[in-house]
């Protein structure tokens, strides 16, 4: 099966949005697609072997969920590889460009949920990413 892949343009310095993606305090404030969700909690251990946990919840306590994996390769501002809890992999790479920081994201799809419908919950997400970086 094909990867999934969701790209971002940033207008923010490359050291911004790594520090941005990586670190609790910022997660929680971009990590959700749609306004009716949020992510009230995040842990990231950021070293080969840790992992991360974020809690990804709807904002009227309908349902919640723990999103997490494991570093299996970490180059600070440039890669992540990451086996996600249910044994996909994922692909997040970080590239200056100019004034600009691209973000790719590339994941193996699950199969409760059709493709596109995968790809634009992640690319919603990255775009909220991109809308909290350049405000901030």
């Amino acid at each position: 099966m094909d990867k999934i892949h969701v790209q971002t343009n940033i207008k923010a310095p490359l050291s911004k949005v790594w520090l941005y993606w990586t670190q609790p305090e910022h997660i929680t404030k971009w990590n959700f697609a749609s306004p009716d969700w949020h992510c009230p909690n995040a842990v990231n251990d950021l070293v080969t072997g840790g992992e991360f946990h974020y809690l990804m919840a709807a904002k009227d306590d309908s349902f919640k969920f723990d999103f997490w994996g494991t570093y299996i390769s970490i180059i600070a501002e440039k890669n992540l590889e990451i086996v996600l809890g249910d044994g996909r992999k994922m692909t997040v790479t970080f590239e200056k460009t100019d004034h600009n920081t691209l973000i790719s994201e590339f994941f193996e799809p699950e199969n409760e949920n059709p493709v596109e419908m995968q790809k634009s919950g992640w690319q919603a997400i990255l775009d909220n990413f991109r809308l909290y970086a350049e405000r901030q």
